[in-house]
């Protein structure tokens, strides 16, 4: 059997699990029940996302929100599939003592969120976005990811495979391709005990980098993963101006983006990662990409609309980073979508004028 029919077959595997369909109960902002139809979205898609919430007060005060209810039904009718959850736990555990339990008031925002997200036909990604205490000491927080992925397991087992569990945002540092490996496979068969078919992301170390795929070691017999891979380069266009990664680029504008060979370096990259799961039988999701608000719009545009389109062409589900905060598709400030960059994501989508 080729390797493209032993994907082929993988495809179908993962499309009957990962979307089969469901009846589910779920809670409504003011705490009313409500019985969520039986759903059969499209063969395996995750399909067109976006990552959320990872920097709103929501996780500190619920009442100072910046996401707003309605924005799930927004985010639904601009076309999006999924969310990809950004979840920042370890400062709502309480102490080792008591097991790294989640403090009650988290657990009813997370619920809120899923709740809302579920009723309205949105998937959702639940993402460990703790990459910089795990990077920074892997060791000394260990029994904190492990602990979580336990919290999590126990809680979603009843929920239908819409809810999808991603063990680490981007290690990197200290958390290296070697223990990497190790921790991701405690994590998981942590996972194992009581959601045996549940799908699990993994992405490789250096800030899941799409060029070491190579290092993952994942289980043969577990069907259930998906790989993601995170997608940024060139830095110098994407990161412009940005605060957070070095003077260089901080004090770096007016770089464009869209000639024949840069696009050429993104079909290389994206080829080289379909191959590898293809021969290792693996869904590739590219979790994260986009282009800082400082750069010039026009090669943002194009830069967004090429990443997604190439994605797209390998058979690949993508979530773009973000709605709010940088790199923003939604303007919450004013209520809008930035219609550019979601024409870009999205160019059908029924929003757009």
């Amino acid at each position: 059997m080729n390797s493209f029919i032993k994907f082929g077959a993988v495809i179908t595997a993962c499309a009957a699990f990962l979307f089969s369909a469901h009846t589910e109960t779920a809670f409504a902002a003011d705490g009313d029940s409500l019985q969520l139809a039986p759903m059969t979205p499209a063969p395996l898609e995750l399909g067109r996302g976006v990552n959320v919430l990872g920097y709103d007060p929501i996780w500190n005060n619920f009442e100072q929100r910046r996401f707003k209810a309605e924005y799930f039904s927004k985010i639904k009718e601009a076309g999006f599939d999924h969310l990809r959850l950004n979840i920042h736990p370890f400062r709502h555990q309480l102490s080792a003592d008591e097991g790294y339990r989640m403090k009650d008031e988290w657990y009813k925002t997370l619920d809120w969120i899923v709740d809302n997200a579920l009723r309205n036909d949105l998937k959702i990604i639940l993402d460990l976005h703790e990459y910089n205490a795990m990077s920074e000491d892997p060791e000394g927080n260990r029994e904190r990811f492990l602990s979580f992925w336990r919290q999590m397991s126990d809680k979603f087992t009843s929920y239908s495979n819409r809810v999808v569990f991603e063990l680490l945002n981007e290690p990197h540092n200290k958390l290296d391709a070697k223990l990497w490996n190790v921790y991701a496979k405690d994590a998981l068969a942590v996972i194992r005990e009581k959601n045996p078919e549940r799908p699990v992301i993994i992405g490789a170390t250096q800030w899941n980098s799409i060029n070491l795929l190579h290092t993952l070691e994942l289980p043969a017999d577990d069907p259930n993963i998906l790989v993601t891979v995170h997608y940024y380069k060139p830095m110098r266009f994407t990161h412009q101006g940005a605060s957070w990664v070095g003077e260089e680029l901080k004090n770096t504008s007016g770089v464009t983006w869209g000639t024949d060979e840069e696009k050429a370096a993104v079909v290389k990259d994206f080829e080289e990662a379909r191959k590898w799961g293809v021969d290792n039988n693996r869904i590739v999701y590219l979790g994260e990409f986009g282009a800082y608000d400082k750069a010039p719009t026009e090669s943002r545009v194009t830069y967004t609309d090429y990443v997604c389109r190439t994605c797209e062409k390998m058979g690949w589900s993508w979530g773009y980073w973000q709605f709010d905060s940088d790199f923003i598709v939604f303007d919450v400030k004013n209520d809008k979508w930035v219609e550019p960059i979601l024409g870009a994501l999205i160019p059908n989508s029924p929003v757009l004028k």
